[in-house]
């Protein structure tokens, strides 16, 4: 007996609105910055009701894929943020029950290059950026709620400086999931935010001469020094990371 078809996938029309226009943003047919004919205009075209159109816009809008510029009723193209697209990594990544190690072994491949590539391309804005997260969390005297979140801004102002898109989106998910795991340790573990002070005092110093190897080596040990912390604090590495 011949084996049988599966059913045919019936999807609403906003949802096939939503995947034309998206093929002409990818194809670049639609790039960033035009504007997009207004709701009764597109319905026309597609043969389509007004609030079909409507929901494809709200659907593409949530992706990143479009907004409106203040004042306008019109919808334009844009381009997702790194924050924005990571956001749904992360998501992604939590619901798979990724742990306290995954995040790390993940960190300890993609970090050190990352500030190796850093220290090379970096710019004089992206030293600037990186000099005043590093000033400003050695002005937090104690563990408190805001150095936590500095230590993640650290590694995206390392990130931007990279200058490379595919480096930062492949990063910023595990940096998303880094303030949940440190939240969990560096309360418990006096001594980290000092040392986690001086780290990153250390790679700033290497990426501001230049020092691809120094940055490399010295991001290594500052992950490193995370499991360390984890274990000091009696984390279970295996256990799930919350979602922040």
């Amino acid at each position: 007996m011949a084996a049988e078809f599966e059913k045919l996938r019936i999807e609403p029309a906003y949802r096939k609105v939503a995947g034309a226009l998206m093929e002409r943003i990818v194809g670049r047919q639609l790039s960033d910055g035009d504007q997009l004919p207004t709701e009764i205009e597109l319905a026309r075209q597609f043969g389509v009701n007004r609030s079909t159109v409507r929901e494809a816009y709200r659907e593409l809008e949530s992706r990143g894929l479009l907004g409106r510029r203040p004042g306008s009723k019109r919808m334009f193209v844009t381009r997702p943020q790194a924050g924005h697209v990571a956001a749904g990594v992360s998501r992604a990544l939590v619901l798979h029950d990724v742990s306290f190690l995954d995040v790390w072994e993940a960190l300890t491949i993609l970090a050190p290059p990352i500030a190796e590539t850093a220290a090379r391309r970096r710019t004089r804005a992206d030293l600037a950026a990186i000099r005043g997260v590093v000033e400003t969390y050695a002005g937090e005297s104690e563990a408190t709620a805001r150095a936590v979140r500095l230590v993640p801004e650290f590694f995206t102002v390392v990130g931007k400086a990279t200058h490379n898109p595919a480096l930062m989106l492949a990063h910023e998910p595990l940096i998303q999931l880094l303030e949940p795991t440190l939240g969990a340790m560096i309360y418990k573990v006096p001594q980290a935010r000092a040392r986690i002070g001086t780290a990153h005092r250390r790679i700033a110093e290497a990426i501001g001469e230049g020092d691809a190897a120094g940055a490399g080596s010295w991001m290594a040990k500052h992950i490193r020094d995370f499991r360390r912390g984890y274990e000091l604090a009696g984390i279970d590495l295996k256990r799930r990371v919350p979602h922040g």
